[in-house]
């Protein structure tokens, strides 16, 4: 039988009709939801007709603090990331740079010592536990209480990461790469993020193909999931990313965009990052990264209105100022 795929139509506007549903306990509704099968026209049906386990994913409330639309910062403390290699390559630069980020808005602040750039090369362990661990420390030390990731692959910098202070750990691999790292989060506790990605980056844009790019992403995202909760990690502390600009060409970016929402059936709160991303260039004709805030502004306030939870933004400060007038444009201020 063909697998079917339940996607809810989110809207935010300030009609709602008696019968909608509440998507994930947040800011959005669903009166409709778009109906997928592979190799199939879409077809769309009322939200009364989804079946009470699907119905069940999309309604359940994610974690309190996720109930509003959040902004996690980028702290790339590496000298060779596409956008702002360098920028915060020095410990100190970091800290503040990460410090700034928080003033500006970010309720997160991601920290990570390794590029996944298309062609970056891997990291040694040692030296990603150098760019990383002290940062987060400093942020600590600095003050700043609020949620920080590390943004890596490998179980060893996780975990030194953790002891520094970090708070959620967030694979691009899918916790595919380094099969102790599902083990170290679940030890801690901690929440992770599990996002679609090749292992290898200095390869992912060689010619990538998918059978139906949603419905694919979707399904090792799925089976990931259901990994790392085999691993003792909760449903409720899962955050899934669908991993734009990773494997994919500008045609996979703009699908799984146009569609986003389908990810909310995996009964897990939805992370997007696609900040300053190589299609916004293209798109927005900014062939400089630095230039690409509009678009990406753009990108993040889309994402949102379709009920994701978490934006991952490198222009921290103007993706609040718009995130704000937003909310406030549909009544949620």
């Amino acid at each position: 039988m063909t697998r079917i795929y339940y996607r809810p139509i989110v809207s935010c506007d300030v009609a709602r009709p008696e019968s909608a549903m509440t998507l994930a306990g947040g800011w959005g509704w669903f009166s409709d939801v778009e109906v997928l099968r592979r190799g199939e026209t879409p077809i769309v049906v009322p939200a009364s007709q989804l079946p009470d386990s699907a119905a069940q994913s999309l309604v359940a409330p994610r974690p309190q603090h996720l109930h509003q639309p959040r902004i996690m910062g980028i702290v790339n403390t590496t000298p060779d990331s596409f956008s702002d290699g360098g920028l915060h390559a020095a410990t100190d630069d970091a800290i503040a740079g990460g410090l700034a980020m928080a003033l500006a808005g970010a309720d997160i602040l991601d920290i990570g010592g390794e590029s996944t750039r298309p062609g970056a090369q891997t990291v040694a362990h040692g030296e990603e536990i150098a760019r990383t661990a002290p940062v987060i420390a400093g942020l600590r030390a600095a003050g700043f209480s609020g949620v920080i990731s590390v943004d890596t692959r490998k179980a060893v910098v996780a975990a030194a990461a953790l002891e520094a202070g970090a708070d959620l750990v967030n694979d691009v691999s899918g916790f595919t790469y380094d099969p102790e790292l599902a083990g170290v989060a679940a030890d801690a506790g901690v929440p992770v993020c599990v996002m679609h990605g090749p292992d290898d980056p200095a390869t992912m844009q060689n010619d990538p193909r998918y059978d139906d790019v949603l419905l694919d992403v979707y399904d090792f995202l799925e089976e990931r999931i259901t990994a790392l909760e085999a691993r003792g990690i909760a449903r409720d502390l899962i955050i899934a990313d669908p991993g734009i600009g990773f494997g994919k060409t500008q045609n996979h970016n703009l699908t799984l965009l146009a569609r986003l929402s389908l990810f909310h059936s995996l009964g897990v709160s939805v992370l997007l990052g696609a900040s300053r991303k190589r299609f916004i260039g293209t798109i927005g004709n900014a062939p400089q990264a630095r230039d690409r805030a509009p678009g990406s502004i753009a990108v993040a306030i889309a994402a949102f209105a379709q009920g994701v939870q978490i934006a991952r933004v490198h222009d921290v400060g103007e993706t609040a100022q718009a995130l704000a007038l937003w909310r406030a444009s549909i009544g949620e201020i």
